[in-house]
């Protein structure tokens, strides 16, 4: 899954929300966290599903979808 977010703390923000939601309502447990805020990029893995959470400007740069052009793209109305 990749998502972003438009400042340090709002990336902060979506990573600890998805974590305590997926814990508190699904049982789900992070198994890593890597990045931080400050460096604009974030990868959570819970269990083999891998979230990226990249502030707007480096989701341009590195445009992972790119890599998976033949994926299903799921939108998410949050």
């Amino acid at each position: 899954m990749i998502c972003s977010g438009s400042s340090d703390p709002q990336l902060k923000a979506i990573s600890n929300e998805l974590q305590g939601v997926l814990k508190k309502e699904h049982g789900i447990r992070t198994e890593a966290v890597d990045g931080f805020p400050m460096s604009q990029w974030v990868v959570v893995d819970f269990n083999g599903v891998m979230v990226h959470i990249f502030h707007t400007a480096k989701r341009e740069l590195y445009r992972l979808e790119e890599l998976w052009n033949d994926a299903p793209r799921l939108k998410l109305d949050l």
